[in-house]
């Protein structure tokens, strides 16, 4: 049963007991052996009978609806702090209810830097921060080795919440999550923004070329209000199952960094 959990997804206990969804919850609050018959009865008919009607409102919107309200919500957000308590009220994305709370970003609002990945992992899940697991750990290694640190760098994702058992996100759910992400790199307002790995890259790029032919090449990522440089690399999880690709992120980040040094722009603490 446990390896059927682990192949499902289920990777770790959001209750210390288990709920069973199937059962009705009037006969979970008072067993059918201690009613009397007729109640019993009368139970059983309703149970066979149609159920009424959602009321207004409840169904969940449709991916459409979900999206215009995501970005009638995100373009109201006049801080990042506001954006992210807009995020934490959202429920146009199914992933909020599956995931243990929302991941919205780490490391310094006024940084020059801005890296943005996919989506969190259980680690981030739990502790509610990008990049804290053994990628976390590598991508510090790395923003250490052109002499940066988390409180010199912005790091997000394009999904602020974890996928059931690390999937793939949906292209709907990235649409939906989209406004979210691109209102954060309006208010962080980055001299570069550093896209980790293939689907942030493509997402936030605009392109279907995949991340061995995106990476190292700037480009530019316009806001609506101003044009910032962007560059893609490849994700620290990638690195860790193929490390050969080192030696070409750290090519990436040595461009990252001379960039920095060519044009000083606002300070990164």
């Amino acid at each position: 049963m446990l390896a059927f959990y682990l192949d499902a997804g289920v990777d770790c206990a959001l209750n210390d007991e288990p709920v069973n969804r199937l059962l009705d919850n009037e006969i979970i609050a008072a067993p059918a052996d201690s009613a009397p018959r007729e109640a019993r009865a009368e139970r059983a008919e309703v149970k066979r009978a149609p159920a009424p009607a959602q009321r207004p409102g409840a169904a969940p919107p449709t991916p459409d609806a979900a999206i215009a309200s995501a970005r009638a919500a995100a373009a109201t957000a006049p801080t990042l702090d506001a954006l992210r308590a807009l995020m934490e009220q959202f429920e146009g994305c199914a992933l909020r209810s599956t995931a243990t709370r929302l991941v919205f970003a780490d490391g310094n609002p006024q940084a020059r830097l801005m890296l943005v990945g996919e989506a969190p992992g259980r680690d981030e899940d739990i502790e509610g921060l990008p990049f804290v697991g053994r990628s976390g750990k590598l991508l510090d290694l790395m923003l250490a080795a052109i002499g940066l640190d988390r409180s010199k760098v912005y790091i997000a994702n394009v999904i602020p919440w974890r996928p059931p058992g690390n999937r793939t996100p949906t292209p709907q759910e990235i649409q939906i999550c989209l406004p979210f992400i691109q209102r954060q790199i309006e208010l962080v307002d980055p001299d570069i923004v550093l896209t980790l790995g293939n689907p942030a890259t493509q997402t936030l790029l605009q392109t279907r070329d995949g991340i061995m032919k995106s990476r190292g090449r700037w480009t530019d990522y316009n806001t609506g209000t101003r044009t910032i440089r962007a560059i893609a690399t490849f994700h620290p999880a990638y690195l860790l199952r193929s490390p050969a690709y080192k030696r070409m992120t750290w090519m990436d980040l040595r461009a990252v960094a001379q960039a920095l040094d060519a044009a000083p722009g606002k300070p990164a603490n």
